[in-house]
Formats: structure tokens, sequence, C-alpha cells
């Protein structure tokens, strides 16, 4: 794999504020690039098809974990999330910076398959926070909130896998730390 360009990986629980953040880094910063996960999750009210995400069939999906076509995937809250490699491949050759934002095992993942990726955890001031968060977006039932908010506390407990870990209690601080962090 060329290495030329960076690769960068924000992770974190649901709700913590990952694509807010993200967000704001792509609207400061053009010369950063984000790649596109795919999904078997049906998509949310307003959210478009090769835009947020690439909405797939598990048939689909999972024809491509066979094929080895995605950088990483895993399984969260019922669906299925991945990386599709060769996007990232084809940004990082000739020197981009391209930004990863996906859930935590995934981001596991690509400390195997991509060790030379920055790999960034967003954390929430606190845990009473993060379920204040989750059930503020009106996203999910009952059943979901409590699956993401256990989930939540496993990825909590393995920050310390991760190169840097930024407490989002204000957003543009937490923005300016993930840009320091891209360009040192």
């Amino acid at each position: 794999m060329n290495d030329q360009g960076k690769l960068i990986v924000i992770t974190g629980p649901s709700g913590v504020g990952k694509g807010t953040i993200v967000k704001f880094l792509l609207t400061n910063n053009p010369q950063i690039f984000v790649s596109i996960s795919a999904t078997t999750r049906s998509p949310r009210h307003g959210e478009v098809d090769g835009v947020n995400y690439y909405f797939l069939s598990r048939q689909k999906f999972q024809q491509m974990i066979e094929d080895g076509e995605l950088l990483e995937w895993a399984e969260y809250a019922g669906n299925y999330y991945g990386t599709p490699k060769k996007p990232v491949i084809e940004g990082i050759q000739p020197g981009k910076t391209i930004l990863l934002e996906i859930e935590v095992l995934g981001a596991r993942q690509i400390q195997k398959n991509f060790p030379s990726a920055t790999r960034i955890l967003i954390l929430p001031p606190s845990f009473d926070e993060l379920e204040t968060r989750l059930r503020g977006r009106g996203n999910d039932n009952q059943e979901a909130i409590v699956k993401r908010l256990a989930k939540a506390k496993e990825e909590i407990d393995v920050k310390d896998e991760f190169d840097y870990q930024i407490v989002n209690d204000h957003l543009q601080k937490a923005v300016n730390q993930v840009e320091t962090i891209i360009f040192s």
C-alpha cells in the first residue's frame, strides 16, 4: 500500500458528535477528503446514497466482505458498516488527506490493516451527556438507544488503544484539537 497521503480515522460512540466535528473539518479544510462508508441500514431522513453512505443490501455487503473489497467492516446495532478499500487507496496515493468517520470496531481493524493511520477517538463529556444526546436526536427507538449505550460503554473502555482521545465538551475546541492533530 502506497502511503504518501494521510489516513485519519475519527471514531467514537454513537451520539458523541463525530459527524458534526467532521462537517466542521470539511468546511474549514477543503484539502481534506472524506471517505464514504457503506452500510446496510436504511437511509435516515435527508440522507443520499453515494453522498452520506453507500446504502447496500446485506447480500451485496457480504459479497464485498468475501471479495476483500473493504478496508474495515463491522456489524453495529444490527447493520453492517464498512469502508470500501479502492477509493481510500486511490485518494492516498497522490498524497491526499483522507478522513474516515467510522465506528470503533472498524477503527480497531484499521490499526491492523493500515497501521500508519492516525486514529482519533471522540469521547463524550460524561456518559449521562451521551445518553441525553442520543435521546435528543430522535433517530432511534428505546431498544436501539439501550443497545447504543451498552455499545458506547464497551467502546469507551478501549480508549487507550487510540492515538488520540478528544472529549467533545465544546464543539469548536474539539474541532481545533482534531485540526491540530491532522496538520501537525
